[in-house]
């Protein structure tokens, strides 16, 4: 699943990546959501319900909808991917560490995003 997160340099090649590669060459042109896209303001400085429950998380994904910041796909909780089930907000920005992406759940492809939303200070590590 896409939205598990990149292949950090130097390491061996990730369970997503030929779906990744795949996804990549796709255009935001073919996304019907990119409208959906908004500028925000980070939830939190971690994934949201793990600090609530003091959970460790691998990657954080950020909605661009509305600002939330959960979980990967890799992560024990997959909370961005719950909120994406709970509000149908389409579309997150892979958030930290920055990557630069997007993805459409809906679509289910890569998308361009007009901006990369800054980081509200140091986001703890848990993985």
């Amino acid at each position: 699943d896409i939205a598990c997160g990149w292949q950090a340099v130097g390491t061996r090649p990730h369970s997503c990546d030929k779906a990744r590669s795949n996804q990549k060459e796709a255009t935001a042109m073919e996304c019907r959501h990119v409208t959906t896209v908004n500028q925000v303001t980070p939830s939190a400085r971690g994934c949201e319900e793990c600090l609530a429950i003091g959970s460790p998380w691998v990657h954080l994904r950020l909605c661009r909808a509305c600002g939330h910041v959960g979980c990967c796909d890799q992560s024990p909780h997959r909370h961005a991917t719950a909120h994406f089930h709970a509000t149908r907000h389409p579309i997150i920005e892979g958030y930290d560490p920055p990557e630069g992406w997007g993805w459409c759940y809906v679509d289910e492809l890569v998308v361009e995003l007009p901006d990369q939303t800054p980081q509200l200070g140091p986001i703890p590590r848990y993985i």
